[in-house]
């Protein structure tokens, strides 16, 4: 027990305090602002708790995740409170446990320079998941009505300019994977890929109940569209939840992983490297496998 005490009070230095109300605040803005101005499948609301399990530990993760829904519902005033976070707060807490587990055991190091057997091998991987989750995910259920931002008259204007600001996030991200998987020839992308589809399907098994029982499958996001259409397919209400949940929170859970890789890769190595699960998540300077 007092192993297990002391286990979890290291992973809470000062870096980690500081850290974790900023990333709490770039979870509330950046889902807010998908939930009210863009209409896709994503939620875009784990960034910092992704980030905080990564270089703190699964403590920080779960905590961040758990306390930015919280104060996402019962904390804030509109334009910036959601009815729907705190229902939530136990999928926010798990994906934050997982980011700390995965960044444990490395799975955000960069790797570049990786053998072309190998780096095929792992591209070839990333082809396939990326390939299900956006062509199965987005063409059956966007093509022909697909618009990516609502109606600009009843949304804030704030949310429409960070809307943009995300737009080009997502862009840059899905450029930079594929820069970063053949030009750099970096196999750490491959894991962080891996890494969110697996927390993505756990997610989505976890929220689909929750989503369907407490809000009857309409949460306020463009993840509504999916349902609705499952459920014009012959879906009943559950299925149809679980069924979009399975399409977009492996999208949502693979963008954001990645975009948190990026984050890592940008910050300077000494930065992250001070935090309690920083040195494991970055891997040493010689670290190549």
């Amino acid at each position: 027990m007092e192993r297990t005490l002391a286990w979890v009070r290291g992973q809470f230095d000062t870096r980690t305090i500081v850290l974790m109300p900023i990333a709490i605040a770039i979870n509330i803005i950046l889902g807010q602002t998908v939930a009210a101005a863009l209409k896709i499948p994503v939620y875009f609301d784990s960034i910092g708790t992704i980030l905080v399990g990564v270089v703190a530990g699964p403590v920080p993760g779960l905590l961040t995740g758990l306390l930015a829904n919280l104060i996402w519902t019962y904390v804030l005033p509109a334009p910036f409170q959601s009815p729907y976070a705190a229902p939530f707060a136990v999928v926010a807490a798990e994906i934050g446990l997982l980011a700390g587990i995965f960044g444990w055991f490395g799975w955000f190091r960069s790797r570049p320079d990786t053998p072309w057997s190998r780096l095929l091998a792992g591209g070839a991987l990333v082809a396939v998941i990326v390939a299900v989750v956006f062509v199965y995910g987005f063409i059956p259920f966007y093509g022909g009505t697909f618009t990516f931002f609502g109606d600009a008259t009843d949304v804030n204007p704030i949310f429409t300019i960070l809307g943009w600001v995300v737009a080009v996030l997502l862009v840059v991200a899905v450029v930079a994977l594929f820069v970063l998987l053949f030009v750099r020839r970096d196999l750490g992308v491959v894991y962080v890929v891996i890494a969110g589809a697996i927390v993505g399907v756990i997610s989505a098994l976890i929220s689909a109940p929750i989503s369907a029982v407490v809000f009857g499958g309409v949460t306020g996001s463009g993840t509504d569209l999916l349902v609705a259409a499952f459920q014009q397919a012959g879906s009943d209400l559950q299925t149809a939840v679980l069924q979009q949940g399975l399409l977009s929170d492996p999208i949502d859970k693979t963008l954001t992983f990645f975009v948190v890789f990026l984050l890592l890769q940008a910050l300077p190595r000494r930065i992250v490297a001070r935090f309690p699960q920083g040195e494991r998540a970055i891997g040493l300077a010689g670290d190549r496998a």
